[in-house]
C-alpha cells in the first residue's frame, strides 16, 4: 500500500504530522524487531528451537481465549499487549501500511488523545469479541488488525468520498479508483464471508476485523454525526473536500489479519 495524496490533502497532512499514528507504527516495528518472530535477536536462539520460543512468546503476550476468561489479572491485559505483537514480516508490514494510510487522517480528525483511546479501546474490544466467540480455543491471537479495522470503520464515515485507488488481483492488478464508501464496506463484506468459512485454529481472525470495523463505524457515527450538517458532510473534515483526497492501497483493500501461531 502506498499513499498518494494530492496537493490539498498533502498540505493538510503536513500541518498535522499524526504523531500517534507514526508512534504506533514505530513501536510495533521495534517490538517486532527485538522479538523472536523477526529472527534478528540472537537471545531467542535459532534453528529448530526458535519455533518453540516463538510460540511461548505469543502465548505470553497474545490473547489465549481459553485463559482470558479464567480471571487471571495478567490475561486481562493481553488484548492490549497483543495489539503490538505480530507473527511475521508480512503480518507486520500489511498492518502498518494500512495504519499509515488511513490512520493519519483519522487521527487528524479526532485529535491525538481521542485517537489513542479510540485505537486502544476498539482494538481491545475487537480481540475480546473474538475471544468470547472462541472461548475454548487454546490458540494465541496477536496483531493490530482489530484496532486498524476500527480505524477503517471510522475513516469510511469521516471521509466517505476519499478516493481509494485499488490494485485488484482478479482484474490483473488494474488500478481502479473508488470512493471509500464503496471500497471499505466491500472489504468488510469479504471479512464476513471469510469469517463464515474460517475453521478454528491458526489463521486469520476475521471476526476480530468485523468487530473492530463495526466499532469504529459506530463510534464515528455517535461522535461526529451531529457535525455532518454543519461541515458539509464528514468527508470534508480536516483534509478539504473528500473528493479531492486520494488513497492508494495495494493489492487488496484490507489490513493483514491477526496471526494465530
Amino acid at each position: 500500500m502506498l499513499s498518494n495524496w494530492n496537493r490539498t490533502a498533502a498540505a493538510a497532512v503536513r500541518k498535522t504530522p499524526a504523531p500517534v499514528t507514526y508512534g504506533l507504527i514505530a513501536l510495533c516495528c521495534l517490538i517486532f524487531l527485538i522479538g523472536p518472530a523477526s529472527g534478528f535477536n540472537p537471545l531467542y536462539g535459532s534453528g529448530d528451537a526458535l519455533p518453540a520460543v516463538q510460540r511461548a512468546y505469543f502465548r505470553r503476550w497474545g490473547v489465549v481465549p481459553a485463559q482470558l476468561f479464567e480471571g487471571a489479572p495478567r490475561a486481562v491485559l493481553t488484548p492490549v499487549t497483543a495489539l503490538f505483537v505480530h507473527g511475521s514480516w508480512v503480518h507486520l508490514l500489511g498492518n502498518m501500511l494500512f495504519l499509515h494510510v488511513f490512520g493519519a487522517m483519522t487521527e487528524e480528525r479526532m485529535g491525538r488523545l481521542e485517537f489513542t483511546l479510540f485505537y486502544t479501546g476498539c482494538g481491545y474490544l475487537a480481540l475480546l469479541g473474538y475471544a468470547a466467540a472462541n472461548a475454548d480455543s487454546p490458540q494465541s491471537l496477536v496483531g493490530a488488525s482489530g484496532a486498524i479495522s476500527a480505524v477503517l470503520g471510522a475513516f469510511v464515515y469521516l471521509f466517505p468520498r476519499a478516493r481509494v485507488t485499488s490494485l485488484l488481483p482478479f482484474l490483473f492488478f488494474l488500478p481502479l479508483r473508488f470512493p471509500a464508501w464503496v471500497v471499505l464496506p466491500f472489504w468488510a463484506a469479504l471479512q464476513w464471508v471469510a469469517a463464515g468459512r474460517a475453521a478454528q485454529g491458526p489463521g486469520v481472525a476475521y471476526l476480530a476485523h468485523l468487530v473492530g470495523f463495526g466499532l469504529g463505524l459506530l463510534y464515528a457515527w455517535a461522535r461526529f454525526g451531529r457535525e455532518r450538517g454543519h461541515e458539509g458532510g464528514p468527508g470534508t473534515a480536516a483534509a478539504g473536500d473528500g473528493r479531492a483526497t486520494r488513497v492508494k492501497p495495494a493489492p487488496a483493500p484490507a489490513p493483514e489479519g491477526e496471526n494465530q501461531p
